[in-house]
């Protein structure tokens, strides 16, 4: 159970968002995890990434692969 996002999960992060051609500045990633994990659009147009705390990173970096990519297309 991941109990703080550090910088070795937002960096993981982070090569997620650059497949998509995000920029850093256009996501939020709070610092504390929650379950499920999430990704969604913010009133002022940045996406909000909650890591997932008990799924291990790794496996979950591909659902947001695949959060993104369906956020992207919208």
């Amino acid at each position: 159970m991941l109990k703080a996002v550090t910088l070795k999960e937002i960096e993981k992060v982070f090569t997620i968002i650059e497949r998509h051609g995000l920029s850093r500045e256009a996501v939020v990633i709070p610092l504390r995890p929650a379950s499920p994990g999430d990704v969604r659009r913010l009133t002022n147009g940045k996406l909000e990434i909650v890591v997932d705390r008990d799924v291990p990173i790794d496996e979950w970096l591909p659902a947001l692969d695949e959060k993104l990519t369906a956020l992207v297309k919208a």
